[in-house]
């Protein structure tokens, strides 16, 4: 049996299904228009010159092939933290507790990511929320706490009032990019631009690098936060497909015509010393020194006030997502039951405390904005790589459910987004990636002191078959890293982390995706047997669609 003991008849409310498509796609398209558009098309430059556009392009068709997976199955098993159960309706315990984990790690440290991003760009007329390297002062952190407790506060109010209050600031979060494309477009652009240095300065690899490295599979991040909410949606089986996939075709159009109006927009004098040192009027604000350096002095103000707006509808929504994912891993045994505790309003409470707390602690080893992204996405890549794992698996263990979305060629794509989700991790660099190591560490350690401890009336089953394959995954990613060619900087060739660079280029792409379609197969050769999935998925209901 997969479990040993049921648990208490609730005395909770439960969560509420107040979301419609609109709220869900405008969750999504907020959370992935945040902070990311501040500083990505800066970072991506700096990375990959001109071949930056190549970089976002290659970015959002891997994230794109990730969302079609994930809208399947919200649309399938619409429950509330969706990405984090999926492994676990196919692997059983150890595999969901471990990408659970993941999915909690990212959500919580995405907040303050946020939270950096307005203090970044308030510091330019307020120097005293950071120092020198911009790193925060009593003062901003103090200032930081604030920000988090807002989102808190949001929260409490439950899903619907969070849902007007994200739509409303959505729409300017969406308005303030498309304006700034335009007016930039419009007035400073210099088409020579984009000939500096050749089309690739730093090759390859720079190009590679800046996928990961530089904020764009940050910034594109958040497309699953209509999975998350599944359990809270009217209509799961017609709006969370929509609300995947379209959310994602929104913020790539986005981001990579900023990326365009971003190079065009740069003073001659900024590549004074090439692309990797760009120099313009407050580069702290990327976009408001370009709008500055162009006479667009209204345009800036517009700009400083949306970076306080855009990381705040960001942030509010992944505060809301770290509460439902842990919410989620309580149901499934894996952590204290009082992370299934809810107000009358549906708001799991102490999720959203607890989020709250360790999100303040983030700030103190991760200081910057930059130090957070590359951890963050890797972070949020292992999650999304649980996904076509568990989508392969279940079209085996659960293939009469009624699926409101099905993939075309699912079986096919499922083992290509797993590739393509590992060659994101590795990507982000060795010195990245042996720091997630030891989160992944730390979560195991907390998840074994929960299950000993007795925290949980449910007693997850080990199902220690069934994730054989996950420590070999784990370290197997780790040690390609390690001995590859990319670190958190850039290519290992040019900036020192670690990586000894043994393997060369293309043959490490090789290498991922053999390694990739081993552990692929080898997990669905070792899932859970068809009748233990459908005592773990249990009753999950898709209401019927209007």
């Amino acid at each position: 049996m997969p479990t040993s003991a049921a648990p208490e008849p609730s005395r909770k409310p439960g969560l509420r299904r107040d979301i419609g498509l609109i709220g869900l796609i405008w969750t999504s398209v907020g959370s992935i228009i945040g902070s990311g558009w501040l500083f990505g098309a800066l970072f991506a430059a700096q990375a990959a010159g001109t071949a930056s556009l190549v970089s976002w392009g290659i970015g959002a068709l891997a994230i794109t092939v990730l969302a079609f997976v994930h809208a399947e199955l919200g649309a399938m098993y619409p429950v509330a933290g969706g990405t984090a159960r999926f492994p676990h309706y196919a692997f059983g315990s150890v595999a969901g507790a471990s990408f659970g984990w993941f999915s909690w790690l990212q959500a919580v440290a995405t907040a303050p990511i946020e939270v950096m991003a307005s203090l970044n760009y308030l510091s330019v007329h307020a120097p005293w929320v950071q120092t020198d390297e911009n790193r925060l002062t009593a003062a901003g952190y103090g200032l930081a706490v604030a920000f988090m407790a807002f989102f808190v506060l949001v929260n409490f109010f439950g899903i619907r009032w969070l849902a007007h209050t994200n739509s409303v600031a959505t729409w300017w979060k969406v308005a303030i990019p498309v304006l700034v494309i335009a007016v930039l477009a419009g007035t400073a652009f210099h088409g020579s631009n984009f000939g500096h240095q050749g089309f690739a300065p730093s090759g390859v690899e720079g190009v590679l690098s800046a996928v990961s490295t530089s904020g764009i599979i940050f910034a594109l991040l958040g497309f699953e936060q209509a999975d998350q909410l599944a359990g809270e949606s009217r209509n799961p089986a017609r709006d969370i497909p929509r609300a995947v996939i379209g959310s994602i075709l929104i913020g790539a159009l986005v981001y990579l015509a900023l990326q365009v109006v971003f190079i065009g927009a740069l003073p001659p004098s900024s590549f004074a010393h090439g692309w990797a040192d760009l120099t313009f009027a407050d580069k702290a604000g990327p976009f408001a020194g370009l709008a500055l350096s162009a006479g667009l002095g209204w345009l800036a103000a517009l700009i400083y006030v949306d970076a306080i707006v855009s990381p705040t509808g960001t942030g509010l929504i992944y505060t809301t997502a770290a509460s439902r994912v842990s919410y989620g891993l309580s149901r499934n045994g894996y952590v204290p039951a009082v992370f299934e505790r809810t107000t009358a309003r549906g708001v799991p409470w102490f999720s959203l405390l607890f989020a709250f707390l360790v999100g303040l602690i983030v700030f103190l080893p991760f200081p910057t904005w930059q130090k957070l992204v590359g951890f963050v996405t890797s972070a949020s890549v292992l999650m999304y790589a649980g996904a076509p794992l568990a989508l392969g698996c279940l079209r085996e263990q659960d293939p009469d459910r009624h699926r409101p979305y099905r993939l075309p060629g699912g079986l096919f794509w499922a083992p290509v987004a797993f590739i393509v989700a590992n060659l994101l991790i590795y990507w982000t660099g060795w010195d990245t990636l042996w720091r997630l190591g030891l989160a992944i560490v730390l979560g195991y350690l907390l998840l074994g002191a929960s299950a000993l401890l007795g925290l949980n009336p449910r007693v997850p089953h080990p199902d220690w078959r069934s994730a054989q394959w996950l420590p070999v995954y784990l370290a197997g990613l780790g040690l390609i890293s390690w001995q590859g060619g990319y670190c958190s900087g850039g290519p290992a060739s040019k900036v020192s982390c670690g990586a000894t660079g043994a393997i060369p280029l293309w043959w490490d792409m090789a290498i991922i995706a053999a390694f990739s379609l081993l552990v692929y197969f080898w997990a669905l050769a070792v899932r859970l047997p068809d009748e233990e999935t459908q005592e773990y998925i249990g009753s999950v209901d898709v209401p019927p669609g209007r």
